[in-house]
């Protein structure tokens, strides 16, 4: 596959859609999105699909005092993966990792309440479900959302990415039904290396995008 740097999170959208053209305009389809980066990709996709868009949150379990190294990730139906092997590593009593999880949950229900408003979980049982990220490095975050997604009962779960390393895309294909990935090159460094605007996307942005409807220059064309 070419490789090419995103202007930014929507362009990415844009270019990533065409790859998911098959399931534009089912009516047994709709893209979750991971936020907060996941949130303008996966509006992007849902509006050229014409498709609904929906969030489904994720947390990061960081090592307490290194975290930079996940330790697993907690998934919005409390669906938890932790990572054994680096928590015997690191030495970590159940304690201290139960307060990591603790806190994430609270923090992730705050998210789900802040972005979904009133509005209802989405309904995925028997749908076809594209979840969608901005990129992805390790997958700790996404192969949670995956195993959790599992639990909802969706008739496919089809992962869609801009960017994901080479061996990160082949694992991720024993998880998902379908992985979809616009570029996914051998050397690797940081998702945010193939974008030129990274900015954190705000609580509010993702509220937006949400609730509006489809950008202003119109549903993109698979022509």
């Amino acid at each position: 596959m070419r490789v090419r740097h995103f202007r930014d999170r929507r362009e990415a959208g844009r270019l990533l859609a065409p790859l998911l053209r098959k399931y534009a305009g089912r009516s047994d389809v709709v893209v979750l999105a991971l936020p907060r980066g996941g949130v303008p990709v996966g509006y992007e996709v849902a509006a050229a699909l014409h498709v609904p868009l929906d969030v489904f949150a994720v947390r990061k379990l960081g090592v307490p005092g290194h975290e930079e190294f996940a330790m697993g990730a907690l998934a919005s139906v409390d669906e938890t993966v932790v990572d054994g092997a680096l928590i015997d590593a690191f030495s970590l009593s159940r304690a201290a990792v139960q307060r990591v999880i603790e806190r994430e949950r609270a923090e992730l229900i705050r998210r789900q309440r802040h972005y979904r408003d009133r509005r209802p979980s989405p309904h995925v049982e028997g749908q076809v479900v594209i979840l969608v990220g901005d990129g992805l490095a390790v997958g700790a975050s996404l192969f949670a959302a995956v195993d959790a997604l599992r639990h909802m009962r969706p008739a496919r779960i089809v992962v869609a990415l801009p960017v994901a390393p080479a061996d990160t895309f082949h694992m991720l294909r024993r998880y998902a039904d379908e992985v979809v990935v616009y570029t996914a090159p051998d050397s690797f460094e940081a998702v945010s290396a193939w974008y030129g605007d990274f900015e954190q996307v705000g609580d509010d942005e993702v509220r937006r995008l949400l609730t509006s409807g489809q950008p202003a220059g119109g549903v993109l064309s698979f022509l």
